[in-house]
């Protein structure tokens, strides 16, 4: 394993470690600013669409994609450190590169499952930036951990699907931009196979029968720049045959290739808001005294800083092994790194900025700094794309099987 980076990594990386400095993060606050002026929480601040432009200029688009025809062409080794740089402002960098979660999974999924008229309608707009996306799958009534829990019901009627369901903390679908909703649901409910009863459909937002009724709030956050996540009703919305996504039965396979590089690009883009928290943490100790001396003179306000920085060299090195793996042996030959990255980064991430909150006292809870912001982030993944638990379960049985 070799982790340098290469000549293209490197000219990426600078210029985006520029484009942050020059552009992204000087507008964070004007960001904010705007959103308060604006018709609705969920339009789009003038500037995203000026850094969107920018980064476009600048080739800093789309560098997710591994396919060379639609995206960059980045192996996942590559695109690891660039993912990391934009996760030190996660509200921001993602979105105005064109590399922000629903989007990035579901270009992914049209570009490897789509037909040629799905690419056409929805995937080139998605690619360019025109529009948003949303991914249908997490429901209330069930344990959606277990995706053969879902219950959406897709059912053929001649030349249309009609679908029926409730879904809610779909990320995304608040932004009016969002054009469309890949659902997952089930075609064969009754099926002998519980991994083949479910299927991908794609649905327009203006279809008859779809209703986006709420923003849910993630610790007191709507998420504006995500796009919210909202709840969803499908009540019988039709939409024609050729909406399906790859073969019937097919959508618990396509939701599984669509999550692994989902799962190591949360990751990445974790340890860049490590490494926010840990810069924020020892600016405040350098600057700030109390009791007669600087915090960075206390023996306490050491430790978390060396923790902190031993547990991010850590969760990197797993990661870059990670994105290693799924560039020489696939996805499934990196399963149990894939889940080891996956429990091991969201809750180490969110003990180093809960020590930065800590060390900001009142301002680190606040809105003036992004550290709370951070922390919800960072904490709700533990829980998207599969808590903890079932990876932990996942993993261990794994590794049981060789003494068993």
């Amino acid at each position: 394993m070799d982790f340098a980076f290469d000549a293209r990594t490197e000219e990426l990386r600078a210029k985006l470690l520029a484009f942050m400095d020059e552009y992204v993060y000087p507008a964070e606050q004007v960001a904010h600013e705007q959103r308060a002026r604006l018709a609705s929480p969920w339009d789009t601040p003038a500037v995203v669409e000026e850094l969107k432009a920018q980064a476009r200029r600048q080739g800093l688009w789309n560098l997710f994609l591994p396919d060379t025809e639609y995206g960059a062409g980045l192996t996942n080794l590559q695109y690891a450190p660039l993912a990391e740089i934009t996760g030190r402002s996660p509200q921001l960098a993602p979105t105005v590169t064109n590399c922000a979660a629903p989007d990035t999974g579901n270009m992914e999924v049209l570009a490897q499952f789509g037909d040629e008229q799905q690419k056409k309608q929805w995937l080139e707009p998605l690619l360019a930036g025109e529009i948003r996306s949303a991914f249908a799958m997490t429901e209330p009534e069930v344990a959606s951990s277990d995706a053969t829990n879902i219950t959406t019901h897709i059912e053929r009627d001649g030349d249309e699907y009609v679908i029926t369901g409730r879904k809610w903390y779909i990320s995304g679908a608040m932004n009016p931009d969002c054009k469309i909703f890949i659902v997952m649901g089930k075609t064969d409910p009754d099926g002998p196979d519980i991994r083949r009863q479910q299927s991908m459909v794609l649905v327009p937002r203006d279809t008859p029968g779809v209703t986006v009724k709420r923003a849910m709030q993630v610790f007191g956050y709507e998420d504006h720049y995500h796009g919210g996540h909202a709840e969803v009703i499908f009540d019988h919305a039709r939409v024609p045959v050729s909406n399906l996504i790859g073969e019937e039965g097919g959508g618990f396979a396509i939701a599984q290739a669509r999550l692994g590089p989902g799962r190591i690009h949360h990751c990445m883009r974790l340890i860049g808001m490590a490494e926010r928290a840990i810069e924020l943490m020892c600016r405040r100790a350098v600057s700030r005294t109390a009791f007669g001396k600087a915090l960075a003179q206390q023996g306490v306000v050491h430790n978390w800083i060396a923790d902190a920085r031993v547990a991010v060299e850590q969760l990197r090195l797993l990661v870059l092994k990670t994105a290693w793996m799924m560039d020489t042996v696939g996805n499934k030959g990196a399963h149990t790194e894939i889940q080891a990255i996956k429990i091991a980064t969201p809750r180490t991430v969110v003990d180093i900025i809960d020590r930065a909150i800590q060390l900001h006292g009142a301002g680190g809870v606040s809105q003036d700094l992004p550290l709370a912001e951070l922390y919800a982030g960072a904490r709700t993944l533990m829980i998207a794309d599969g808590p903890d638990e079932v990876h932990q379960r996942s993993l261990a049985r794994r590794e049981l099987k060789r003494y068993l």
